[in-house]
């Protein structure tokens, strides 16, 4: 891991660890685009790093992943560069913390996948269900991944900056150029 590295560790409601991310690059935020810094966004890129499960099996990241953390909403987006395009991945997830060149969040199952085609689908309703009842979710927690959905969904039909592929491939540049600053 470089010393500009930040790790990304996703949680369960329980604390239990789900997925971590080792070696993410936090783009400062004198590079930040400047509509991206009024809204305070940690933009973190990756693009082959070793991702841990929480059963411990290891694998390598394919494709390069731009991801858009944003103070206190319930919800974060990932920008895949995949060879059809980019496609977005929107975990329905608890506001991130960053604390030791960590960022930490709760996964709350739900996703909101965007094509490159610029399909929409939401997944894994099903997994929210289970873990809803297993883990008891508070009414608030309820409500409040209730609204990161409407708000994603929102997003992607005003057609938000947060879905903007050239902005997703200008982060990508900085991330690639990043030791020529």
């Amino acid at each position: 891991m470089n010393s500009d590295s930040y790790k990304i560790k996703s949680f369960k409601h329980n604390g239990h660890l789900h997925r971590m991310w080792l070696d993410n690059w936090l783009v400062p935020v004198r590079r930040l685009l400047p509509e991206h810094r009024k809204q305070s966004l940690n933009v973190m890129i990756n693009n082959q790093t070793v991702v841990i499960e929480a059963g411990g099996r290891q694998w390598m990241s394919r494709t390069p992943a731009v991801t858009y953390f944003i103070p206190n909403e319930w919800y974060n987006i990932v920008g895949l560069i995949e060879d059809a395009g980019i496609r977005y991945y929107c975990n329905i997830a608890s506001p991130p913390h960053i604390s030791d060149k960590t960022l930490t969040y709760i996964d709350y199952d739900l996703d909101v996948i965007v094509s490159a085609a610029k399909e929409i689908a939401i997944v894994d309703e099903d997994e929210y269900e289970e873990n809803k009842a297993k883990f008891n979710y508070s009414s608030e927690v309820e409500q409040k991944v209730r609204e990161g959905l409407a708000r994603v969904l929102k997003l992607i039909r005003e057609e938000s900056s947060l879905f903007d592929d050239t902005l997703i491939m200008h982060y990508f540049e900085l991330w690639k150029n990043r030791g020529v600053q």
